[in-house]
């Protein structure tokens, strides 16, 4: 009887073990060995997660009406590459007229080229983001990036500002927790 007990002992500390050392390796490539982390840079969050032995991070912004609590527009990038390019997706509300796009501006400098929008789900209309080391640069001194639309049914110029405060120490921090 005392060989089964002393064997069980041992499979139970052994399996503990091993989770234990799963757990920690899974954890390894964040900041004390944690599984998810959440920072804030000025008006960004950085966010991440380790997803399947992998970090995933994502600076992003929110923005919501005051008055209804809804969300007016999202907005998350992902590094690609270091810190010099991202891509992402931009959520914006419903009312707009989607055939027209989008175009995008830093503070009051020539429009980027216009963007479609991809689709609309429950959240909101999406517009798929890259940004190229230009684009990346202008934003680092910026201090808004502009989103105009134009209103379905009424036509009217829809513009949305996006503040830059901390999107330099957030795609930086993007781009410093997912190198492998």
């Amino acid at each position: 009887m005392k060989p089964i007990l002393q064997r069980t002992r041992l499979l139970v500390l052994s399996t503990a073990l091993l989770m234990y050392g799963a757990a920690s390796a899974a954890g390894q490539g964040l900041p004390g060995g944690a599984s998810s982390l959440n920072e804030t840079h000025g008006d960004w969050t950085v966010t991440c997660a380790m997803l399947q032995g992998t970090v995933r991070c994502a600076a992003s912004q929110t923005q919501v009406n005051n008055e209804n609590r809804q969300r007016v527009l999202a907005i998350e990038l992902t590094a690609v590459g270091g810190a010099d390019t991202a891509s992402g997706t931009l959520v914006l509300p419903f009312g707009l007229t989607l055939d027209r796009g989008v175009v995008l501006s830093i503070d009051e400098a020539e429009a980027l080229l216009p963007l479609r929008v991809s689709t609309c789900l429950s959240t909101g209309c999406l517009v798929q983001l890259t940004f190229d080391p230009d684009v990346i640069a202008a934003m680092r001194i910026g201090s808004a990036l502009k989103v105009k639309a134009v209103a379905d049914g009424s036509g009217q110029e829809v513009v949305l500002s996006i503040p830059l405060k901390g999107f330099t120490s957030a795609l930086a921090r993007v781009a410093e927790l997912t190198q492998p």
